[in-house]
């Protein structure tokens, strides 16, 4: 994980999955300039309509939710907060029952 924060194009991802992080990096910094091409890309690298649309969403959310907490003063979670909610995510998945 450390590698892909670090540098993506040298770290041990598949192609396919820097495809992808390069198209989210794209979302993240320049949407305004998201082409067909980018599309092209992803979808020569395997994925399907529904799975762009799914990173499209998340990246959305998150700089919504991001920006959101920023600008109410909301506190951020400690990092034990973080690794407590990894834990229950990794067991029980993001669906709540």
């Amino acid at each position: 994980m450390a590698g892909v924060l670090r540098d993506l194009e040298t770290s041990g991802l598949g192609g396919k999955e820097k495809v992808l992080f390069r198209f989210v990096d794209k979302v993240n910094h320049n949407s305004h300039r998201i082409a067909a091409e980018d599309m092209a890309l992803l979808r020569a690298a395997g994925f399907t309509d529904e799975a762009i649309y799914y990173a499209l969403t998340v990246c959305a959310l998150f700089n919504f939710y991001n920006r959101w907490i920023d600008a109410s003063g909301v506190h951020a979670l400690s990092d034990e907060a973080h690794r407590m909610g990894g834990r229950r995510s990794a067991a029980t998945g993001y669906v709540r029952k």
